[in-house]
């Protein structure tokens, strides 16, 4: 069975539906060799990304850079998971009120330091709020379950 974490900042109702449709994809039934789970990240440990296979990383754009919360999990996890999990699968989605650009650079910047494998391109869902984005974070989830479960990744 291979570990698929979500680490993901949900502060409002909206962002909390990205992170169930997350879930919902990666927890799809025929899908079955994948155990997804969502930690926030306030509350993630190093421990919980060494523990996984694979990851997606969520989160809002604030000021045009991840959330604080988000920062934090990589202030905590950076040095314990540097040597560990180089190559380690990952992907983004970003709950954005402007283009996500700032958000995701960061994000990026940080994951290359880590030398972490981008195993889809960032989902950034920018502008006023549309029922579309759960589409395209449970086929995110999918789609990055699907691969661990038959070893793409």
């Amino acid at each position: 069975m291979k570990t698929l974490l979500i680490v993901a900042h949900a502060p409002s109702k909206n962002t909390q539906l990205m992170v169930n449709a997350v879930l919902t994809g990666a927890q799809h039934p025929d899908i079955e060799q994948v155990q997804a789970r969502w930690v926030s990240p306030l509350n993630a440990t190093p421990e919980d990304v060494l523990a996984c296979d694979a990851i997606i990383m969520g989160t809002t754009e604030n000021l045009g850079y991840m959330s604080g919360a988000l920062k934090d999990f990589f202030d905590r996890c950076y040095y314990p998971c540097l040597d560990v999990k180089q190559g380690l699968p990952c992907a983004l989605f970003v709950r954005a009120g402007n283009d996500g650009t700032g958000t995701c650079r960061a994000v990026e910047s940080i994951c290359s330091g880590l030398r972490w494998h981008w195993a889809h391109p960032p989902l950034v869902c920018s502008g006023d709020w549309q029922p579309a984005f759960l589409e395209q974070c449970e086929a995110l989830g999918m789609t990055i379950a699907a691969g661990l479960d038959v070893g793409i990744y």
